[in-house]
């Protein structure tokens, strides 16, 4: 069967091609700002009790775009025609979704709040340890043999966090029928010592990260108030902040994917429990610690099993902890 997969990873370009990435990113935030500005206008305008307009649409957007480019817009010929496109037609999506009452509106996308992402396609070809970007060239690779270099490729989402550029390659694949793996179904509980027990025994531990960074992120924060709106030195503690943030949102990570992976690869039905806890507001670091996206949603139908969400009164996973009285068993009525 096929499938569509994304793979993201890191990439290692060098200075010119840093350029040419900051350009690209700008040049897909100026496309996307320009027209929020223009269908703002006509969205407004259409409330007064006059004949209405016709909102524009991302391919009259892009058209009056390309008119632009040959006047006070030439810059933009230095990248690729697809940064704004795609940045034009996720502006539509976004006032659709806004329209049909399903987001709030879109906003204001400014640099000061990150570099952002792009979207390119075309001629994108992968080998093991570089990846080739339209008006980029080749751009080396971190993880080398990752990205398949033979499965179709539709599109790349360029994004960049802490001044480390990342790739999502969306690929087009054939894959076989998922085999569903043997052995009982189990229950998944999530809670505040233990990330997650298992009806079987198996137990994730809450790694604290928050906790452990605690004492140097308040450092980071008190100095990133000090510095003058607008230097060298706060844009610096800045990105010392922002390289903080994104180490304690990798660390967090890493091992609720390893703990997924492993369930999603040994159990055939997963039985999920909602976090239900009481008084909250006195745990807020321990329940952002112990925050799970249900990543199993995403995994566990790639393996062939099956993720079923259930409440409190299905599902009870019950296990000795540290200071807990409670003892060790579990019922799990599937």
């Amino acid at each position: 069967m096929k499938i569509f997969r994304a793979y993201k990873t890191e990439l290692a370009p060098d200075d010119v091609q840093i350029a040419a990435l900051y350009n690209h990113a700008g040049a897909a935030r100026f496309a996307y700002n320009w027209g929020l500005e223009w269908k703002s206008n006509v969205h407004e305008y259409n409330q007064l009790p006059h004949p209405r307009l016709k909102t524009p649409t991302a391919v009259d957007l892009h058209r009056e775009l390309n008119r632009l480019k040959e006047g006070k817009l030439s810059w933009m010929y230095e990248v690729s025609k697809c940064a704004p496109q795609e940045a034009l037609r996720d502006l539509d999506a976004a006032f659709s979704n806004f329209f049909a009452h399903r987001a709030g509106p879109p906003n204001f996308k400014s640099r000061k709040r990150g570099v952002g992402s792009f979207t390119l396609y075309g001629a994108i070809s992968v080998r093991p340890a570089e990846i080739h970007l339209p008006r980029i060239g080749w751009v080396r690779l971190k993880e080398h043999r990752y990205i398949p270099s033979r499965a179709h490729i539709n599109s790349v989402t360029v994004s960049a966090r802490a001044k480390r550029w990342y790739v999502a390659v969306n690929v087009v694949e054939e894959r076989k029928e998922p085999v569903t793996p043997p052995g009982p179904a189990v229950g998944v509980d999530r809670g505040l010592n233990s990330l997650a027990v298992v009806s079987d025994g198996t137990v994730l531990e809450n790694p604290r990260v928050l906790r452990r960074y605690e004492r140097k992120l308040r450092h980071l924060q008190r100095n990133l108030s000090r510095k003058k709106k607008g230097s060298s030195n706060r844009r610096n503690a800045r990105e010392a902040l922002a390289r903080l943030n994104m180490r304690v949102r990798n660390t967090r990570l890493d091992p609720i994917q390893k703990f997924t992976t492993m369930l999603a690869k040994t159990k055939p039905v997963i039985g999920v429990e909602d976090l239900d806890v009481k008084n909250g507001r006195c745990l807020g670091r321990d329940l952002e610690a112990a925050a799970i996206q249900d990543p199993l949603v995403r995994v566990h139908p790639n393996h062939g099993g099956q993720v079923v969400p259930l409440d409190e009164e299905v599902l009870e996973v019950r296990a000795r902890e540290k200071g807990c009285d409670a003892p060790r068993g579990a019922h799990l009525p599937l």
